[in-house]
């Protein structure tokens, strides 16, 4: 396949301080076509595929997103203009029949696959041994954090390996089981290009650092009001802390939670938006402090400035564990790009993205939460001043256009 690429006025090293780019000029400019592939539609991996399509229709190239799905639904509404191709997915061995259906969806010149697992990178690493077309990849979480980290090993006896192989619920009949995802992690350096967005990934695997921006033209608080933003879900008797995003254990809500227990105020609710797919945990949340929670319905990316927008509070309290360190929480660029004040948690990079445009609390500490809601309702004008450079932050360094100009200079080092 020839790939005629050209790459203009970028000269930037592989890791540059970021600069304005208001006057940046679009440099791929004969519209390469990107196939994204994801590993499963109804997993969270699908948030960080639709934000790189972003990226590269602003680089204008043409893109699309590829990948199976395992669930019934899809994990994130993918916005209008990015076409989607999910094909069912099932367990080994009947996914195998499904391979070549998916290899037939791919007709990008370069195939970017999102995360190291079977089902993506995998699939494109197969796909380059018939086409040689380039594979990036994309790692926005350490995989093999979920399981353990390091510590983790596949040793079973022989009776339940053969029950792992053959039962209709063997372990290693699901595609992206642990163990193939660490056999993957071992070619990772087989992909031509590596981006991560945090600096624990980076250490780990090498790649491009590429940040887990935010669109932040749509993301702007000048387009909204707030009070009629909480008259619209329902919040407008409440003082607003919101989680926008799905709630697992190691994302530290039970810890804003336990700080309204202590604040005990009644006018103070968490609203979280979209709830989790992957079990029953934010069911076990609302039992326990359904007092305190206001579920709002999964919506759309373009919906969800307006639903940031009714909040007073962002909080991202990760807890320090190795699935958080690896992360880089896409519900900081969310409060940041909307100029809300974001109480969040002393954990991996996340003092480095908001330098000293947020309120810090070390991880795992409900009453150091309670403090700073308190401190920030205290003095609200204070904090809206604050909420206001963190915008400003996030157009600069975590800004669409920024991970533009971090692709486009990766584009022209590898052409």
């Amino acid at each position: 396949m020839c790939l005629d690429y050209r790459i203009e006025q970028v000269v930037l090293a592989q890791n540059p301080p970021l600069q304005s780019i208001a006057n940046y000029q679009l440099p791929i400019t004969n519209l390469v076509k990107v196939s994204l592939l994801v590993s499963d539609f109804s997993g969270g991996g699908a948030i960080r595929a639709f934000l790189l399509a972003r990226v590269l229709l602003n680089l204008n190239c043409r893109v699309e997103v590829v990948g199976f799905q395992f669930g019934k639904e899809l994990y994130a509404i993918p916005p209008r203009d990015i076409p989607i191709h999910p094909i069912q997915g099932t367990k080994y061995p009947q996914i195998l029949a499904a391979v070549p259906q998916l290899l037939r969806k791919l007709d990008g010149d370069i195939i970017y696959a999102v995360k190291p697992k079977p089902t993506s990178f995998g699939l494109a690493l197969l796909d380059k041994l018939k086409t040689r077309r380039p594979v990036w990849l994309d790692m926005d979480d350490w995989e093999m954090s979920w399981h353990g980290g390091d510590k983790w090993r596949y040793r079973p006896s022989p009776k339940q390996l053969y029950r792992d192989i053959f039962k209709p619920n063997g372990q290693l009949r699901e595609p992206d089981h642990p163990l193939y995802v660490k056999w993957m992690e071992s070619w990772v350096k087989r992909a031509d290009a590596i981006t991560v967005d945090t600096t624990f990934l980076q250490r780990r695997f090498g790649g491009v650092y590429l940040p887990n921006g935010k669109d932040t033209d749509s993301f702007d608080p000048q387009g909204y009001d707030p009070a009629e933003c909480r008259s619209r879900y329902g919040l407008s008797e409440y003082r607003v802390l919101m989680f926008p995003g799905a709630p697992r254990p190691h994302k530290g809500v039970e810890d804003v939670l336990m700080a309204l227990d202590l604040l005990d105020e009644p006018d103070l609710r968490l609203a979280i938006v979209g709830g989790s797919p992957y079990d029953d945990y934010d069911d076990r949340l609302m039992a326990r402090w359904g007092r305190w929670i206001v579920k709002l319905p999964r919506r759309p990316v373009e919906a969800m400035p307006e639903m940031v927008a009714a909040a007073h509070i962002v909080v991202v309290p990760q807890r320090d564990s190795l699935a958080a360190v690896a992360q880089f929480p896409l519900k900081l660029t969310d409060g940041m790009a909307m100029a809300k004040p974001i109480i969040s948690t002393r954990v991996g990079d996340i003092p480095d993205i908001l330098a000293d445009t947020g309120f810090l609390v070390d991880p795992n500490s409900p009453e150091q939460i309670a403090a700073k809601i308190q401190g920030i309702f205290a003095n609200f004008d204070e904090a809206e001043a604050r909420a206001r450079q963190a915008r400003s932050r996030c157009v600069e360094y975590y800004s669409i256009d920024a991970m533009a100009e971090i692709l486009a200079s990766l584009g022209a080092r590898f052409f």
